[in-house]
């Protein structure tokens, strides 16, 4: 998730945080800041570069001309300057702020921060210095540094609407949700068009089950995203919405804030002869994840005569045995968590890399302006993030013609590549207990129909939920088995069982186990899996399928919403894809009360197994690799983006 940094400082502000020394001219100084202010740059130029001449020392000088070649992008002069002034005059705190944002414009982050806290180790109060640096721990991945930064700020200044907007992150992030929501009220009380903010709150709430005032605050988000706003960032954005065309509208304007294309383009149509296709994949999921878990058995059945394989690594190490599977089925491991995204970038250049796979998008922790300086001949959206990611510099989509039907490829500004049988890879070396528990064990009782929906607690919205209360009431001694992630998230849901009559003791919330295989098991007990709408299952209702347990779903008309429906045309259990809540209702009721037809497709669903691509990982990676050649072989012809949108 990204963070908001603060600019530098206008030159007058900046002159009135610290006091300046006299120089020997004062009115010329003056006279170029004011051309300055009022945006009459290029003769505040020529008057600063005229008086630096004379006065080479002079802070104020310094730091307004660095000021104006940071605004254009002219970091590495701008760097030379900064690295004068902060030797020549280190009392000055502006100019350690600007020395620090001209560091981390070249990538040197960790020098950056340091120069960060020279100038807050100056001026303890000096906001701009610590929201940035706040911002770059959060990159850094050192989140409770980065909150600490922006509470700082608060204590400061109450109302500071960027600290409110990246404390209220770090805060989701630490599941610290009651706080998070408290400061983008606030937040929305100070501003209600802050960026990003009515999106942020809304998508808060869903992670506490919270839906208070949900319908005006969903409805203002969609208005807003159709008016082009700034209303929501994308990812949070699907939860809310089942329209295609709305998400690719909310990705283009996000991704235009955010991830523009960067003036730096570092392939330029150079043809690359290499014995084998050199093929990396970009992610912060290489490790104890869902990413992970569902790319781990492609990495390792890549075929390496005709694939040289990389891994670019944007998240921690958890030191887990499926991060060392990763590590060892890739002919190349780059932990990439301390670069900046144009050294990556670079990087894969200087690799000579063919085809470059994003597996995050616009999910946390990821990267997307690595690839906005087309390192790449081939750029892919694939896996993490399901939907168009909205710029001009991703090529491909990899998909299934159930998750983007082909009438729909015009809500996407990558070239859809089909994969023939589902997008969603299977969970290869992912093996489940041998032990199944009791449901004494899980909480449940021994008798009545189980409906189980263990998808996170911000795609539950009331809509569904409602559904879900009126099956328990017609079902006797039936309970709904949830997996919730928080105390707050689940009083709520008991609240709202209680107001729609049903006894919240009928809700049962599974406990985290420590091994998944143990998790995996426990699917065994439940007798029919209810997905979510309009934010589908999808890892989790692949698990589902392999232990066994039919899911029965609704599919919409975006990608997030066909993906639990993708997965039952792979497994041949088509009859449980419904396409509106009504059938939905009407069919989780009526096999709720048919133990019969249950166990049919139980039965369907294990008989599958020997013949379902939903469990083929060596033939999943086959289709991959014919993808990935045919937009490679294009690649080699011209325009990337013209490649064939299927796989012969």
């Amino acid at each position: 998730m990204v963070l908001t940094a603060s600019p530098p400082q206008t030159p007058a502000a900046a002159a009135a945080a610290t006091a300046a020394p006299p120089v020997a001219d004062r009115a010329l100084l003056i006279q170029a800041l004011d051309h300055q202010n009022q945006g009459r740059v290029e003769l505040a130029e020529q008057l600063f570069r005229f008086y630096l001449g004379h006065w080479p020392a002079d802070p104020v000088a310094l730091y307004s001309l660095a000021v104006i070649l940071l605004r254009r992008a002219d970091a590495a002069e701008a760097l030379t300057l900064l690295e004068r002034g902060v030797r020549d005059v280190p009392g000055f705190a502006p100019l350690w702020f600007a020395h620090a944002t001209a560091l981390q414009g070249t990538g040197r982050r960790d020098e950056a921060l340091t120069s960060y806290q020279r100038a807050i180790d100056l001026k303890p109060d000096y906001t701009e210095a610590l929201i940035n640096s706040g911002v770059l721990l959060r990159e850094l991945l050192q989140h409770a540094a980065a909150l600490e930064r922006f509470q700082r700020v608060l204590a400061l200044q109450p109302a500071n609407e960027t600290a409110l907007a990246n404390c209220a992150t770090l805060l989701t992030e630490f599941r610290r949700t009651e706080e998070a929501v408290a400061m983008l009220r606030q937040l929305q009380a100070i501003n209600p068009s802050y960026d990003y903010g009515v999106g942020m709150l809304v998508y808060e709430q869903l992670h506490a089950c919270d839906w208070s005032g949900f319908d005006a605050l969903s409805r203002q988000v969609i208005e807003g995203v159709r008016a082009g706003q700034r209303a929501c960032k994308s990812l949070a954005f699907m939860g809310l919405s089942d329209s295609a065309e709305d998400h690719q509208r909310c990705a283009r304007t996000f991704s235009a804030h955010r991830y523009p294309p960067s003036t730096t383009r570092l392939w330029n149509g150079e043809r690359y002869r290499h014995d084998r296709i050199r093929l990396a994949y970009v992610s912060p999921d290489l490790r104890e994840h869902p990413v992970g878990h569902l790319m781990a058995g492609i990495f390792e059945h890549h075929d390496r005569r005709r694939f040289e394989t990389i891994a670019v690594s944007l998240g921690p190490d958890d030191g887990s045995r499926l991060r060392a599977r990763m590590v060892a089925a890739f002919d190349h491991f780059i932990d990439a968590r301390r670069m900046s995204a144009i050294d990556i970038a670079r990087q894969l250049r200087a690799m000579e890399v063919d085809i470059a796979i994003d597996l995050a998008g616009y999910t946390a922790d990821s990267r997307s302006d690595i690839f906005s300086h087309r390192p790449a001949p081939v750029q892919v959206n694939y896996l993490g993030y399901p939907g168009t990611l909205g710029n001009g510099y991703m090529d491909y989509i990899l998909a299934d013609r159930h998750v983007i039907p082909p009438d729909q490829q015009r809500f996407y500004d990558e070239r859809v590549i089909y994969l023939p049988d589902a997008y969603l890879p299977p969970a290869a070396g992912l093996q489940i207990a041998e032990r199944t528990p009791t449901r004494a064990e899980c909480g449940l009782p021994e008798d009545g129909v189980v409906f189980c929906s263990f998808n996170h607690d911000y795609k539950i919205l009331p809509g569904v939920f409602a559904i879900w209360m009126r099956l328990l009431a017609a079902v006797p001694g039936s309970v709904l088995w949830l997996m919730s992630r928080s105390e707050l998230s689940q009083k709520n849901l008991r609240a709202a069982a209680q107001a729609a009559g049903v006894d919240p003791a009928r809700l049962v919330f599974a406990q985290r186990v420590p091994r998944v295989e143990d998790h995996l098991a426990r699917y065994r007990v439940a007798d029919l899996f209810l997905d979510t709408h309009p934010y589908n299952a999808h890892t989790t209702a692949a698990d589902a399928l392999l232990a066994g347990l039919p899911v029965l779903t609704c599919s919409g008309q975006a990608f997030p919403s066909r993906v639990a429906g993708s997965l039952l045309q792979a497994a041949g259990l088509p009859e449980l894809v419904t396409t509106c809540h009504a059938d939905y209702e009407a069919l989780a009721l009526a096999l709720a009360r048919d133990p019969a037809r249950r166990a049919a497709l139980r039965a369907k669903l294990q008989a599958q197994r020997a013949h379902s691509a939903l469990f083929d990982t060596a033939g999943f990676t086959r289709d991959v690799e014919a993808a990935c050649i045919a937009m490679w072989r294009q690649s080699r012809l011209g325009d990337a983006r013209d490649a064939l949108c299927a796989v012969p």
